[in-house]
């Protein structure tokens, strides 16, 4: 526990400070600084349209009520008509700058969001899957919720607060230089105190922004996968999973409305402290003569002016913190360089079929051993390559490195004679195609999932793509066809039938190089007859790639890469390795025939 406690102590010291983390935020969303020095007018505005009230109750007790003269009706009526003229003038200026500070805010933030989701996209495979999925997607959206908030009700605030603070003290000096002097030294004391509070309030709500991660990390997690839950029985457990994140949750923001209450009490504290140190100090001035009774009952509203936005900072620090918390970890996303990067200067596919070179390739996994150890081969253009091997013998990770969802340790990949690091992504992608083992859907119609490779294609295009790989009558048997809803992640089809469909957006994409990663693994016998001929379809005229469980597809594949433990121990024609006795593809290959035969 003491090693854990040390590592946190750590990394909190390493954490950008509260201000520095405030100033690149704000060079990240430029919007917030258009048009800001109008809003401070705007601010200044309403900060010393505020003084309105004790000047003109000290003009109407000291010249209204208790002049020369005595009462003056006309005198009083005077000034709170001008007091009123300036209330509607503060009033709007008020109005302006908030309506302002929401519209620029929400536009800044809403690209803060658009440029952190893309730059989550941006990190590789790799990256994605070490963070858990509610740890982004907190990034992009309650992350930068608490920004919103506090820049919407808090921002503008502290800066009005600070205003009110340098008017209120200037005015107070004019007043009493005495009496300000005495509520600057009660207030320095408080203010270094904020200061300490500050630096602890702000670990406190990075913990809570943490712990709000792992908590929609675990509701995530359970309701994706409710399911597998009921599935295996496991509904206690997970709940129980789930009940521990949302306790430490609750035991870090409690910890966090501890230390903000503490910094209220502070506030409270200051301004009994200088209302009794006024109300003192002033009685002594005006019966000594220095001060009228009109100048100390306006003294004590600059009082009240000045004091109301020390309260009003310390209310406002445990949202700062918050908002700090969050932003912090947005930049620490947008600081993650991506590590399968867009090449600046890179260039595009030479037009033509594509052929694949591996030399020496090797890969290891951030902290883990290597899982592919120099692997040299070329695939030829317009050729069928089966590979096969063992679970966790390199495969899929053979095929990622090919589509360069992640980038070898060693050796190189070219496609098509030119390295994949130096390929545009844009040329890449609309050349490259792979069909992982489990082809997401997204919510939608069976049309809007196909347009997803080409959001231009029409319905008729579509039902003709269906035609081509021969699954027309499965269109037909569905309830609405083409229109047909197919749920979150394609809940209402079979995992056989959301192959299917992540096939036929493949073959709408007309990739010049197709990688198939377990496409068939899990189809059952009658849906494998139907897609053999359909893969027929879109493998023809095309470098094609096949991760293949079911070595009926190596059987019928121009050539076999066969991997072991990392390596690429043959490569042949199907007939010439199986053929090899005592060699791996061998047997595999009897194993394979053999579970035909029994089954």
């Amino acid at each position: 526990m003491s090693t854990d406690n040390a590592t946190e102590r750590e990394q909190e010291r390493n954490e950008p400070g509260p201000f520095e983390t405030l100033g690149r935020g704000l060079r990240l969303s430029p919007e917030l600084r258009s048009g800001l020095a109008f809003t401070l007018v705007l601010a200044a505005i309403t900060s010393i349209g505020r003084l309105v009230v004790p000047v003109s109750a000290q003009k109407v007790l000291d010249n209204g009520l208790f002049g020369a003269g005595g009462p003056d009706v006309r005198y009083v009526l005077g000034v709170t008509a001008i007091g009123i003229g300036v209330l509607a003038v503060t009033t709007a200026s008020n109005y302006l700058m908030n309506k302002r500070l929401f519209i620029v805010t929400e536009t800044a933030l809403a690209n803060l969001r658009r440029r952190t989701f893309r730059h989550i996209h941006d990190l590789s495979m790799l990256h994605q899957q070490s963070e858990r999925r509610g740890s982004l997607t907190a990034r992009v959206t309650t992350d930068i919720d608490t920004v919103s908030q506090f820049l919407q009700q808090g921002g503008m605030q502290i800066i009005t607060s600070l205003a009110q603070i340098v008017v209120a003290t200037a005015v107070m000096i004019v007043y009493s230089w005495q009496l300000a002097l005495a509520v600057w030294v009660v207030f320095v004391p408080v203010s270094l105190l904020i200061k300490w509070l500050q630096k602890h309030l702000a670990n406190a709500y990075s913990n809570v922004r943490k712990s709000v991660a792992m908590m929609l990390s675990a509701v995530s997690e359970s309701v994706v996968g409710a399911g597998v839950v009921r599935s295996y029985g496991v509904g206690a457990r997970t709940s129980q999973r789930l009940d521990t994140a949302i306790e430490d949750h609750r035991h870090n923001q409690a910890k966090a409305i501890r230390r903000s209450a503490f910094s209220f009490g502070a506030g409270e504290i200051v301004h009994f402290g200088v209302y009794a140190v006024v109300v003192v100090l002033g009685a002594y001035l005006v019966a000594g003569g220095d001060m009228t009774v009109g100048q100390l009952t306006a003294f004590l509203f600059l009082v009240t002016l000045f004091i109301q936005p020390v309260v009003t900072a310390t209310e406002m620090l445990n949202e700062a913190q918050n908002a700090v918390s969050g932003w912090r970890r947005v930049l620490d996303v947008l600081d993650t360089e991506p590590d399968v990067a867009d090449p600046v200067d890179g260039s595009d596919l030479p037009e033509g079929p594509l052929g694949v070179r591996f030399e020496e390739v090797r890969f290891a996994y951030p902290g883990g051993e290597e899982v592919l150890h120099g692997i040299d081969v070329e695939i030829r253009a317009h050729t069928k390559v089966a590979v096969v091997g063992e679970t966790g013998s390199g495969k899929t990770t053979f095929a990622k490195l090919l589509t360069r969802l992640m980038d070898p340790t060693a050796g190189r990949v070219l496609l098509g004679g030119t390295p994949l690091r130096e390929i545009r992504f844009a040329s890449l992608r609309s050349r490259v195609t792979m069909v992982p083992q489990e082809g997401f859907l997204f919510n939608g119609t069976l049309a809007h999932n196909i347009r997803f490779a080409r959001p231009e294609i029409g319905e008729a295009e579509i039902y003709v793509a269906f035609s081509e790989l021969g699954l027309a009558d499965w269109v037909d048997a569905l309830p609405n066809g083409l229109d047909t809803e197919l749920g979150e992640g394609g809940a209402n089809l079979s995992v056989g039938e959301r192959q299917l469909v992540s096939l036929v957006r493949a073959y709408v994409a007309d990739p010049d190089l197709l990688v198939l990663d377990e496409a068939t693994s899990a189809v059952d016998p009658a849906t494998e007859l139907r897609l053999s001929s359909a893969l027929d379809a879109v493998t023809r005229g095309r470098t094609t790639v096949i991760i293949a469980h079911r070595l009926s597809t190596a059987e019928t594949s121009d050539e076999v890469l066969v991997f072991d433990a990392g390596n690429l121990v043959q490569h042949g024609p199907h007939a010439e390795l199986a053929a090899e006795e005592g060699s791996v593809y061998a047997g595999l290959h009897g194993s394979w025939i053999e579970q035909t035969r029994s089954s």
